[in-house]
């Protein structure tokens, strides 16, 4: 089992690039974030729900390691936790390196699955340029690399905050590599 932790909390109601830092967020299961734009059983982000307002949410929370900052500051940037959008920022955990259907145990009882990969859209561009070519690549196989994190749905609510382990639970059986969602 890998483990991490927590860095930073952060939420917004309004469908907004960045999430504003605190104390604390309460994951609700099957929902996501309490207070947050994107809890829901189906898709709350705007240009999934133009495309089809049915199809389930499988990007309740969104999760950033706080080591890609680091790496985005030593190539001049400066972002800081909830930027990005994420909710949860963590540190000394590879989050995308996880295969699809990880448990996450956070703190005392929330659990979330790992959906997927962000998909890195043009509002990380207007938010720096630049930045969209960081945060999204092409191996030395010309393969897409994601950068900006992983999405997972809720499993088990539970109140997270900075400090609070991360324990990656790996599924049984062949595991799959992280696709966007």
């Amino acid at each position: 089992m890998a483990y991490g932790t927590v860095t930073t909390v952060s939420t917004s109601g309004g469908h907004t690039f960045s999430k504003e830092s605190r104390d604390s967020v309460t994951l609700l299961a099957g929902l996501g974030v309490e207070g947050d734009a994107h809890a829901g059983v189906t898709v709350k982000h705007r240009s999934r729900v133009a495309q089809d307002p049915t199809q389930p949410n499988l990007r309740q929370v969104h999760l950033i390691h706080e080591e890609l900052f680091t790496e985005l500051s030593d190539a001049g940037f400066t972002v800081a936790p909830g930027e990005l959008g994420e909710n949860l920022t963590t540190r000394g955990i590879d989050l995308l390196a996880l295969p699809t259907g990880t448990l996450l145990r956070i703190g005392d009882a929330a659990v979330v699955e790992v959906t997927g990969l962000r998909n890195p859209c043009l509002q990380i561009e207007a938010f720096q340029e630049g930045l969209l070519k960081q945060v999204v690549g092409r191996d030395a196989t010309g393969a897409i690399v994601r950068k900006a994190g992983v999405m997972s749905v809720v499993r088990q609510g539970g109140v997270i905050r900075p400090g609070d382990t991360v324990a990656a639970e790996l599924p049984e059986g062949p595991h799959r590599p992280l696709e966007r969602v």
